[in-house]
């Protein structure tokens, strides 16, 4: 667990490094003056629309590694590891079929978009480039995880992608650039990605192209071709379901509306920083606990994982909301981004509870009982298209929210009770409890104190209220064990002793 820690400490701090610049992105896209609100909903509908496109080009390659890597790795040397050759011409015979179907559908978008979102319209196949970029940057991801390097590419997909993005507004802010232009580069971010992750990949002697298909192809081949019938759809399904929200805006409400939303999703989304790294770095352990059998390490990272991320996404959701109408006063930004407000609120609650179940959905498609992270991702669609339909055409932007919040508690329900059922494993105690209730009394007794404070000095003081408060209730009740071993790390490192 020490390393799975020190991994996930690191990559969180690297992906923070990466929010700052997210925020600074974030800021000058919402800021009066500087764009229009429907110039940063293309960006995000952009964006939105590359993770669909992406589910279907990459064919299934990224979870095929995740779920095959540990026979690749016992048995045959780096020189004759054909895993991500077949990855990568997987990715590319998808991105084919990308391709043809975007030609295919054009006339579906411009009769469903035309009418609100004409900036979508005009630039359709420029998310293309971006597409297939981006494939190709995950593969090569995923190829750098399970060999347990994970902290570079996090810190390229997170930091890198965010860095250049604030190059181009700058460039455009200042007039060197147009619109246009800007968009244009925007979709090509990731090949620049890509080169500095072969760079790395190539100096650390793990970038090697087999074009000789192995014995353990050979034999793992039918049980590949299962995999990718079943986690392709899934894939397909859960993206098209985490993204339809976004789509759905774009065409009923228009695109200004899309911005405003993406902007509140951003802002909640923010607590699920550490939910990215820990299960980039706990995945490998999973799969090869599944390959052993090691039944009592997979549970153990269940529940670990489990009051972790949910201590850490109730304490950033606390921040975020005690302070946000100051956020709103202080940042000066677009008046129309205040009516997303009540979205962070619904969003930050989805995502807590989506953290607190842990790493199910990892513990599934790594496990022999793969399938079920298609069957579920089915019912999570479903939900997902009938609710937005419905609740954005009545409700617009809350809509969406409310409707994201239903579709993944119930996708996490059924997950939940399917480890249950199956496995007899569930990641909940006594501490989960607990950690809820002195959240919520902290939340209230800081509310209460400083409400009537305002400015920056209000958020700095609530701010450090609160994580203290909060903090210091979760060391005294000992609820995350990994929240001592850190403490303990820190004060030895600084030169505390420590019992």
């Amino acid at each position: 667990m020490a390393s799975i820690r020190k991994q996930s400490i690191i990559s969180s701090l690297l992906i923070y490094i990466g929010f700052i610049f997210g925020a600074i992105n974030t800021y000058l896209f919402a800021k009066e003056g500087f764009f229009k609100p429907e110039e940063y909903g293309l960006t995000q509908i952009f964006i939105s629309i590359n993770i669909v496109f992406f589910s279907f080009a990459n064919f299934g390659s990224t979870a095929i590694m995740s779920r095959f890597f540990p026979y690749y790795y016992d048995e045959l040397d780096k020189k004759n590891n054909d895993l991500l050759t077949i990855a990568l011409f997987l990715s590319l015979a998808g991105f084919i079929f990308v391709f043809a179907g975007s030609i295919f559908f054009e006339p579906i978008v411009v009769r469903k978009f035309s009418a609100r979102s004409t900036l979508l319209v005009q630039y359709y196949y420029w998310i293309l480039p971006m597409t297939f970029f981006y494939t190709i940057f995950m593969v090569l991801d995923a190829h750098s995880t399970i060999n347990k390097k994970s902290v570079f590419p996090s810190f390229l997909r997170e930091t890198g992608f965010r860095f250049m993005l604030t190059i181009l507004i700058v460039l455009y802010l200042t007039h060197i650039i147009t619109f246009d232009t800007f968009i244009k580069l925007f979709s090509f971010e990731y090949l620049l990605l890509i080169v500095f992750l072969i760079i790395y990949l190539f100096k650390i002697n793990n970038l090697h192209f087999v074009f000789k298909i192995s014995d353990v192809t050979k034999r793992k081949l039918k049980d590949m071709l299962a995999l990718i019938a079943f986690v392709y759809g899934g894939n397909i399904v859960f993206n098209v379901a985490q993204n339809f929200d976004s789509i759905t805006i774009s065409s009923q409400v228009g695109l200004a509306y899309t911005g405003i939303f993406v902007l509140s999703n951003y802002i909640a989304s923010i607590i699920t920083v550490p939910q990215r790294s820990i299960v980039t770095v706990v995945t490998p352990y999973l799969s090869q606990a599944w390959k052993d059998g090691n039944h009592r390490e997979i549970q153990r990272l269940y529940s670990r994982s489990s009051i972790n991320l949910l201590i850490i996404s109730i304490l950033l959701f606390a921040l975020i909301w005690l302070n946000i109408d100051e956020a709103y006063n202080l940042l000066k930004l677009d008046n129309a981004f205040r009516d997303g407000k009540y979205v962070i609120l619904i969003i930050g609650i989805k995502f807590i509870i989506d953290m607190g179940t842990g790493v199910n959905s990892q513990l599934l498609y790594t496990s022999p009982s793969w399938r079920f992270e298609f069957l579920s991702g089915v019912v999570l669609l479903l939900f997902s298209i009938f609710l937005n339909y419905f609740l954005v055409k009545e409700y617009g932007i809350i809509g969406a929210a409310v409707a994201g919040f239903i579709a993944l508690t119930i996708y996490n329900a059924l997950r939940l009770s399917f480890i249950w059922v199956k496995y007899k494993m569930q990641p909940f105690s006594i501490k989960t409890l607990w950690t809820i209730i002195l959240a919520v009394l902290c939340y209230f007794m800081v509310y209460m104190l400083m409400q009537n404070i305002a400015g920056w000095l209000s958020v700095i003081l609530k701010s450090i209220s609160f994580s203290l408060l909060f903090l210091t209730t979760i060391w005294y009740f000992k609820l995350s064990p990994d929240f001592h071993h850190l403490l303990h790390a820190v004060k030895k490192r600084i030169g505390i002793k420590t019992e």
